[in-house]
C-alpha cells in the first residue's frame, strides 16, 4: 500500500510536523489553485508551488480546505516563490494533523508522480491477482460443498480479520471467527448502519462510519434472490488498518460467492424437504412395509423408536428449517395435509428425550415470531406403528382444540378423551364398518361431489359449528356451506345441531382416517 511514509522514504524527505505518515495515498495531484478541493475525492497527495498563497490567511485557508477534503498529505516546493515552508502552513497543518513536507527545488513534481503512478499500478495489479486467488479459493469451497462456515472462514482470512453475515434487520446469520474479531458492540454499530440504509432504500456497499470498526469494516449487499425474502449484508472487518481497494474488490467477489452458497444450501434444503414430504406421505398412507420404512428413515438419522410431533400454525416458508434446527434429535420434518389441512410434522428419533419436551422446544422456536402455535406429541413407538403414532398426535391436537383456554402447551395421549376408544381398536375392519355406515351415504349418494361434502363436514365439526371460520377454511361462502350441511343431514338422517350426532360423525371421520 502506497503511504505518505513510503513516499518520503523513497525520496529521502521528512515531515515538517508530526503527522499521520501511514495515510494511504490514492493519487498524486498537482495544483496552483487557491482551492483545489472541488477536484479532489479524498486520499490525494497534493503537490504545489503555492504561487498564489502570499498571505498567512490564504495559506491557512488552503491547508484547512485540504484537511477537510480528506487529502492524504501536502507537498510544497521551495526555491521559487517560497524560500522555505511558510510557517502559517506548517502551523495550520500541525493543528489539523495533515502531513506536510518540503520539496527541494531539484526534485521535480514529475519524478514523484511517475514513481507514485508506477506503485499504484503495481498495487492495483497485485490486488487483482490476490482477488483472483481468493475468488478461486471461495469458488472451490462452494463446488466442494464445504458449507457456509468454511466460506466465511476463508473470507475472514483473506482480509486478515473477521467476516459477518447479517440480514437487513441486523439478525446475525453467520460469522468467523466466532469467539473474537468483531465485538458485540461493533456488531450493534454495524446493525444500526445496515438498518438505516435498509429503511432509506440504500442498497449499496459502504465503509463503516461509526463505532470501533469505523474505517476498518466494509459492508456489501448479498444478492440472495427470491421474492419477499430478507436482504443480506456481508461485513468484512480488518484487525488493523483502513479498508483499501483490495478489500473493496474482495468484498464484492465474496458477496457473490456467499450468494451462490446460500442458493446452493436453499436448493439442498428444498430437495430434502420434498424427499421428507414424500417419505412422510408414503409412511402415513400405509404404502411402506416395516423394513422399507426403516430404510427410508435411516438417511434422516432415525434408527430407533420414533415419535410424531405435530404443529398447527399459519404456514411460513421457513417453518420446516426453524423446526429442524430447534429439535435436538434426528428428525424428518415436512408439511403434511393428511389431516385435511396442512400440519407441520416431525418424525423424531427421540432416544432418551421426552417427545413432549421436544415438541415444547419446537413450539417455542416456531412461536418466536409472535404467531399462535398449537402442538401435540405422540408416545414413542416402533417404526411399524408410525401411522398410529401420527393419528395419536393428530387426535390429541384436535381433542384440545376446543379447550377454551385450558389446553396444555403440548397435547398428548393424556388428552385424547373419546379418541382413546378409536386408537385402542386393533380391528381395522370394525373401524371401516363403523365409518362406512355413517359416511357411506355421503360419499356414495353424491358421486364426485361426495368428497367435497366430507371436507365440509370435517371443517364444520372442527370449527365447532362456526359458519364463518369453517367457510373460510373451505374457501367458500357461508351460504354454500349451509347448503352442504343441509345436504349431509338429508343423506345421513343426522342433525348436526345435536351433540350426539355431531360426535358420532366426528368419530366416523377419524375412524375413516385410521383405516384409509
Amino acid at each position: 500500500m502506497l503511504t505518505v511514509g513510503s513516499l518520503l522514504d523513497e525520496f529521502g524527505l521528512e515531515l515538517a510536523v508530526d503527522g499521520a505518515a501511514d495515510n494511504q495515498i490514492r493519487w498524486v495531484h498537482i495544483s496552483e489553485l487557491d482551492d483545489p478541493t472541488p477536484f479532489l475525492s479524498g486520499g490525494e497527495l497534493l503537490l504545489t508551488n503555492a504561487i498564489n498563497l502570499k498571505t498567512a490567511a490564504k495559506q491557512r485557508r488552503f491547508v484547512r480546505s485540504l484537511a477537510d477534503a480528506g487529502a492524504a498529505a501536502l507537498g510544497v516546493a521551495v526555491g521559487l516563490d517560497h524560500a522555505e515552508l511558510p510557517p502559517a502552513m506548517v502551523d495550520e497543518a500541525g493543528s489539523r494533523a495533515l502531513p506536510i513536507f518540503e520539496l527541494p527545488f531539484e526534485l521535480p513534481f514529475i519524478a514523484i508522480t511517475r514513481w507514485a503512478s508506477t506503485r499504484l499500478i503495481e498495487e492495483g495489479y497485485e490486488a487483482l491477482e490476490r482477488s483472483v486467488e481468493v475468488h478461486a479459493l471461495l469458488e472451490g469451497l462452494v463446488l466442494a460443498e464445504r458449507g457456509l462456515p468454511e466460506v466465511m472462514r476463508a473470507i475472514a482470512d483473506s482480509v486478515s480479520g473477521a467476516s459477518l453475515l447479517i440480514d437487513d434487520r441486523g439478525i446475525e446469520l453467520a460469522r468467523h471467527p466466532q469467539e473474537r474479531g468483531i465485538s458485540q458492540q461493533a456488531v450493534s454499530d454495524i446493525r444500526v448502519e445496515v438498518n438505516e440504509r435498509a429503511e432509506a432504500g440504500r442498497q449499496a456497499m459502504f465503509v463503516a462510519e461509526r463505532g470501533t470498526l469505523a474505517g476498518r469494516a466494509i459492508a456489501v449487499p448479498v444478492p440472495v434472490g427470491g421474492h419477499g425474502g430478507r436482504r443480506h449484508w456481508l461485513v468484512l472487518a480488518r484487525r488493523r488498518g483502513e479498508i483499501g481497494d483490495l478489500e473493496r474488490l474482495l468484498a464484492r467477489q465474496a458477496a457473490m460467492v456467499v450468494a451462490l452458497e446460500l442458493m446452493r444450501e436453499r436448493a439442498v434444503r428444498e430437495t430434502e424437504r420434498r424427499l421428507a414430504g414424500d417419505v412422510l406421505a408414503e409412511a402415513l398412507g400405509g404404502q411402506l412395509g416395516d423394513e422399507d420404512l426403516r430404510g427410508r428413515l435411516q438417511p434422516f438419522g432415525i434408527e430407533g423408536r420414533v415419535a410424531v410431533l405435530l404443529f398447527e400454525l399459519d404456514e411460513s416458508a421457513d417453518d420446516a428449517v426453524v423446526l429442524a434446527d430447534s429439535l435436538r434429535a434426528p428428525a424428518l420434518v415436512a408439511v403434511n395435509a393428511a389431516a385435511g389441512r396442512p400440519l407441520l410434522c416431525a418424525i423424531v428419533d427421540s432416544g432418551d428425550r421426552d417427545p413432549i419436551e421436544l415438541a415444547r422446544e419446537g413450539r417455542s422456536a416456531l412461536a418466536a415470531s409472535g404467531r399462535t402455535v398449537r402442538a401435540a406429541a405422540s408416545r414413542p413407538v416402533q417404526v411399524g406403528a408410525l401411522r398410529r403414532a401420527f393419528h395419536e398426535a393428530r387426535c390429541a391436537l384436535e381433542a384440545t382444540a376446543m379447550a377454551n383456554g385450558n389446553a396444555p402447551e403440548v397435547a398428548s395421549h393424556r388428552d385424547l378423551g373419546a379418541f382413546t376408544l378409536l386408537l385402542s381398536l386393533q380391528d381395522d375392519e370394525a373401524l371401516r364398518t363403523y365409518a362406512d355406515n355413517l359416511l357411506g351415504p355421503i360419499s356414495e349418494g353424491e358421486g364426485e361431489y361426495g368428497p367435497e361434502l366430507l371436507r365440509s363436514l370435517e371443517a364444520f365439526i372442527e370449527r365447532n359449528g362456526q359458519w364463518e371460520r369453517a367457510a373460510r377454511d373451505l374457501y367458500c361462502h357461508r351460504h354454500t356451506l349451509r347448503y352442504r350441511i343441509r345436504r349431509i343431514e338429508e343423506l345421513t338422517g343426522r342433525d348436526l345441531g345435536q351433540a350426539q350426532d355431531r360426535i358420532e360423525l366426528w368419530l366416523a371421520l377419524r375412524a375413516r382416517e385410521l383405516v384409509r
